[in-house]
């Protein structure tokens, strides 16, 4: 496709988000923060206000009307995510309140049960906090020892290591499908491949990659996948853990209480079947329902073609923020054509504090992260207290790339005029 086509789509679905039409001290909003959270078309906002407008009640059970429609809309709202990530059975999908709470259910309902001293978990070390804290705590409780899979020399995953720390002591292999900070896209089918062949379970963290490409849980063959439903245009407090239905069945409930039960007794309880076995009590029904919404809406668009258009994006950004001498950027670099990374730029500038350049750049009106964007052992590797990030959505034009570069040329020449 070209430049002007999907200039066209930029436009269009640019006016279904209300709040770039926002100003931020008085400049025109310029959102370059979509790792963080994106933001939510009138289709997502629209099936909340209506859930509470004419079908607030409580989901299963209910016997009147509004029960039965609201039900209906949140068991609907999973089916479209089960199609949405190729499951193969809508009882593979259980919502969570966020990607970390999917990784905990994970952690603590089979990593508890599976994992003994001597057993090795494997992770990386550009893991998420989410994907780090909860497996030290887990080995804490059961003595199994975590390895961390190191960067190749374009800082990126580096694959031969991984394979080189694969053995019979292998339990579990928990790696992010997309860097947040980094930007790679790590080969997750290969690594489910290799991993499976010792025996190992893997998890695949994609809150990065489930809201920018199409991704098919069972050609990538993982056990679990996790995704958190506000980096998708669907509100927050919702997300959701995908499973291989074995593997599911084989997990012991993490939450007790309403809804995960079948019968109970003063002495004992029996269990709901899958998927509701992992969802006590009343459950975030609009957020849900407000998630199918999300996922209607990126489907009708095509993932195809935002992927495509975040290519084009990302091949623009890179080629502008060439243009800043001792400008620092890290992770692997995209092709002349944006492929082979995230639509995201982490970066430093010299001295230049990246809490500093985010504070001048928000009074332009342009909001990006700074931070360590909860990767902190990653910052350490890479000597870096922090860095400034730039990550980019569907919605974003090249405009607004030239608007922030523009911006952030700036910035660095105030802050080295004052150093000098």
């Amino acid at each position: 496709m070209t430049f002007l086509q999907e200039k066209t789509l930029a436009a269009q679905v640019r006016s279904d988000f209300p709040i770039l039409n926002e100003r931020v001290h008085d400049k025109p909003l310029v959102y370059l923060d979509n790792a963080a959270t994106s933001q939510k078309p009138i289709a997502v906002l629209d099936a909340l206000r209506h859930y509470y407008e004419h079908d607030n009640a409580n989901v299963h059970r209910g016997a009147h009307t509004l029960s039965a429609r609201a039900t209906d809309a949140y068991e609907g709202a999973r089916d479209k995510v089960a199609a949405f990530v190729n499951a193969a059975s809508r009882q593979e999908i259980v919502y969570t309140r966020n990607a970390s709470e999917a990784i905990n259910i994970v952690a603590y309902a089979w990593g508890l049960n599976n994992l003994q001293a001597g057993d090795e978990i494997i992770l990386t070390v550009m893991e998420h906090h989410s994907n780090l804290v909860p497996w030290q705590l887990i080995a804490a409780r059961t003595g199994a020892v975590i390895k961390h899979v190191q960067l190749n020399e374009e800082e990126g995953l580096d694959f031969e290591h991984f394979k080189s720390l694969l053995s019979e002591k292998t339990k579990l292999v928990s790696v992010v499908y997309v860097s947040n900070t980094l930007g790679c896209i790590n080969p997750v089918h290969e690594i489910c491949t290799e991993a499976h062949k010792v025996g190992a379970r893997v998890l695949i963290d994609a809150c990065q990659a489930v809201p920018h490409m199409q991704v098919d849980v069972q050609a990538i063959d993982c056990d679990w996948l996790v995704a958190s439903g506000h980096k998708m245009c669907a509100p927050t407090g919702i997300g959701f853990l995908y499973g291989k239905l074995d593997v599911l069945r084989s997990m012991p409930p993490f939450f007790g209480g309403g809804e995960m039960i079948a019968d109970v007794y003063l002495d004992h309880s029996t269990y709901a079947d899958l998927p509701h076995k992992f969802e006590a009590g009343t459950p975030a029904i609009a957020e849900a329902i407000a998630l199918g919404a999300a996922v209607d809406y990126l489907t009708n668009i095509g993932m195809d073609k935002i992927h495509a258009y975040e290519e084009e994006l990302t091949a623009h950004l890179f080629q502008r923020l060439a243009e800043i001498p001792n400008l620092r950027i890290y992770g692997t670099k995209p092709d002349a054509r944006g492929r082979g990374r995230a639509a995201l730029a982490s970066f430093t500038a010299g001295e230049l504090h990246p809490h500093d350049l985010s504070t001048l750049l928000d009074h332009e009106g342009i909001a990006i992260r700074s931070g360590h964007h909860c990767t902190q052992p990653l910052h350490r590797l890479l000597n870096a207290p922090g860095s400034a990030r730039a990550s980019l959505y569907f919605y974003n034009t090249h405009e607004e790339i030239d608007q922030f570069i523009e911006a952030l040329k700036s910035t660095i020449e105030f802050f080295s005029g004052m150093m000098n």
